[in-house]
C-alpha cells in the first residue's frame, strides 16, 4: 500500500477536478515513498470534503505494514465525522478504539462531546464521557467532568447532570471540584432559582476542595441582581471582601453595576465605579459604558457626556458600543447634529462605526424630517467602506412612508434592490398600497415587478388594488405584462 494507490482511490470516487488536482500533485509530492506517515494521513483526512472518502482513507491508511494509528489520526477522522454528523461511523471507529494498544487522550471525547451536544444528543454526551475511562483506561479528570456537566446544564438536561455526578462520586470516585460546583450555581441562578444556588454555595463550604472563589460570588451577585434583590446583593459583595478574604475585580463591580443601572439607580451606580477607583481597582471602558448606558436610558445626557469625557481624560478609548450608546442619546433628545459629529470623530479616531452606529443617526435624521441628509447617507456611506443593513434601508424607506414621501420611497426602493436589498414584506406591501391610492400607477408597477425579480410576492390587497387601478385608468398592457410576471413567478414557485 502506498500513497500512490490511496491517491488512485480518492480519485476514482471524486468528481470534483480542484480535488482531482490537489490530489494528484500530494501523489507527486509523495511518489518516491512508499510509506504515509501519521501526520500525511491526517492532512488528507482534515482536506477531503467527502467525510466517507475521508473514512476510507483512514483505513486504508492502516493497511501498510508497521502502521498503527494513534491519538492523532483517531482524533482526526473523528472530528472529520463529528463536523459531518456522521454519528453511525463514529460509534465504528469507537469500536475499534476499543481494541486498540496505542496511547489514547480523553481530548478526542472532550470534542465529542461538544458535537453531540450541539446536535441535542445529550445522552451521547453523558456516553462519551463514560467512554473515557472504558476507552483511554483511565479515570476521567475533572476538567471532563466540569465540560460535561456544563454541556448538559447549559441544554437544561439537570436529569443527566445528576446522574453525571452521583456516578462520579460513587463510580470514579471524583470529588467535584470548585468549577463543578460553579456551574450548578450559574445554572439555578439562571433559571432564578436563588435559594438553590445558595445551597450549592453552603454544600462548597463544607468540602474542603471546594472553597467558594470570586467567579460563585460574582454569579450570585449576578443572580440577586437579576431578580432585583439589589440590597442582598450589597451584603454579599461586602461579606465576599471582609470575611473570605477575596477581591473583586472589574468583572464584578461591573455586574453591581450593571445591576443597579437596570434597577432605576443609576446614581448608585456611579457610587459603585467611585468606591472601585477608591480601593485600588480601575475602572475600565466596559463599566464606564454600562454605566453611560444606565444614565443614557434615564434620558440623563449630561451626566452620560460626563462618563464618557472622563473615560477620554483617563487615556482610555471609547468603542463602538460607547459611541453608539451617547450618539442615541443625543438623537433621542433632539441633537442630530451633535451625534454626527461624534460619527466624524469616530472616524477621525479609528473607531469603526458599524451598522447600528448608522441606523442610529439615519433614525435620527428622519425623525426631525431630514430626509435629504438621511437619503444622502445611504447613497454615500458604501462607497466610504461603511456597511448598511437591510435595517438602514427600512428606517428610511419607512419613514418616507409615514410622511407621504413618496417618489423618494419609490427611488430608495430602486437602490435597494439594485444593492441586493429586499424590503421587509409588510413594508413593501404598505408602499405598494400607498402608491396605488395616490394614483402613481408607473411607479406601483415598476415597483411591483422589481419587487417580484427579488422573490417578493405581493399581498392580495396590494394586488387588487394594483390592477384596479390600473385597469379604471384604462391602462391594459401594463396589466397584462404585470398578470405575465405574476403567472411566471407563481409557476416557477410551484415547480
Amino acid at each position: 500500500m502506498n500513497i500512490v494507490r490511496i491517491s488512485k482511490a480518492i480519485i476514482s470516487k471524486s468528481n470534483s477536478p480542484t480535488r482531482l488536482f490537489t490530489t494528484s500533485i500530494e501523489a507527486q509530492k509523495k511518489s518516491k515513498s512508499s510509506y504515509i506517515s501519521h501526520e500525511t494521513a491526517i492532512r488528507l483526512i482534515k482536506h477531503e470534503r467527502d467525510p466517507q472518502h475521508a473514512l476510507e482513507i483512514f483505513n486504508m491508511v492502516s493497511d501498510q505494514k508497521g502502521f498503527n494509528h494513534n491519538n492523532a489520526t483517531y482524533g482526526g477522522i473523528l472530528q472529520r465525522l463529528a463536523k459531518s454528523k456522521k454519528f453511525q461511523a463514529i460509534d465504528g471507529v469507537l469500536h475499534q478504539m476499543t481494541y486498540d494498544t496505542c496511547q489514547l487522550h480523553e481530548g478526542i471525547f472532550l470534542n465529542l462531546m461538544k458535537h453531540y451536544s450541539k446536535s441535542s444528543m445529550h445522552e451521547r454526551v453523558l456516553d462519551m464521557f463514560y467512554a473515557i475511562q472504558s476507552i483511554v483506561r483511565q479515570k476521567p479528570s475533572l476538567k471532563a467532568i466540569s465540560t460535561c456537566l456544563n454541556l448538559l446544564v447549559e441544554n437544561d438536561r439537570v436529569d443527566l447532570a445528576r446522574k453525571l455526578l452521583v456516578n462520579a462520586s460513587s463510580k470514579l470516585n471524583l470529588i467535584p471540584n470548585t468549577c463543578i460546583f460553579n456551574i450548578l450555581v450559574k445554572y439555578h441562578c439562571r433559571n432564578g432559582n436563588l435559594q438553590a444556588a445558595f445551597e450549592v454555595v453552603r454544600e462548597m463550604k463544607s468540602a474542603r476542595v471546594s472553597y467558594p472563589n470570586l467567579i460563585t460570588y460574582s454569579t450570585l451577585i449576578g443572580g440577586l441582581c437579576q431578580s432585583g434583590k439589589l440590597k442582598e446583593a450589597i451584603e454579599l459583595f461586602e461579606n465576599m471582601v471582609s470575611k473570605d478574604k477575596i477581591l473583586p475585580d472589574a468583572l464584578t463591580y461591573n455586574i453591581l453595576i450593571n445591576g443597579f443601572c437596570q434597577g432605576g439607580k443609576v446614581d448608585r451606580a456611579r457610587k459603585i465605579v467611585e468606591f472601585m477607583k477608591s480601593n485600588g481597582c480601575s475602572p475600565n471602558v466596559f463599566n464606564y459604558s454600562v454605566l453611560m448606558n444606565g444614565f443614557c436610558k434615564e434620558g440623563k445626557l449630561q451626566e452620560a457626556k460626563e462618563v464618557f469625557d472622563e473615560m477620554k481624560s483617563l487615556g482610555m478609548k471609547p468603542d463602538t458600543v460607547c459611541h453608539t450608546t451617547l450618539m442615541n442619546c443625543l438623537c433621542r433628545t433632539g441633537r442630530v447634529d451633535e451625534a454626527t459629529e461624534l460619527l466624524q470623530q469616530m472616524k477621525d479616531q479609528d473607531c469603526r462605526a458599524d451598522s447600528v452606529t448608522l441606523n442610529v443617526i439615519l433614525g435620527g435624521l428622519c425623525r426631525e424630517g431630514r430626509f435629504e441628509e438621511a437619503l444622502d447617507m445611504v447613497q454615500k456611506l458604501p462607497f466610504e467602506g461603511y456597511y448598511l443593513n437591510k435595517g438602514s434601508y427600512r428606517i428610511v424607506l419607512n419613514f418616507l412612508s409615514q410622511n407621504g414621501e413618496l417618489k423618494r420611497a419609490t427611488d430608495l426602493l430602486g437602490l435597494m434592490l439594485n444593492r441586493g436589498f429586499v424590503p421587509h414584506y409588510a413594508t413593501s406591501n404598505n408602499l405598494l398600497v400607498l402608491l396605488c391610492n395616490s394614483g402613481m400607477v408607473k411607479d406601483a408597477v415598476e415597483s411591483l415587478l422589481g419587487l417580484l425579480e427579488m422573490g417578493f410576492k405581493p399581498e392580495p390587497d396590494s394586488w387588487f388594488s394594483l390592477v384596479d387601478l390600473i385597469c379604471r385608468e384604462k391602462k391594459l398592457l401594463p396589466v397584462f405584462e404585470l398578470l405575465d410576471e405574476l403567472v411566471a413567478e407563481e409557476h416557477l414557485n410551484v415547480s
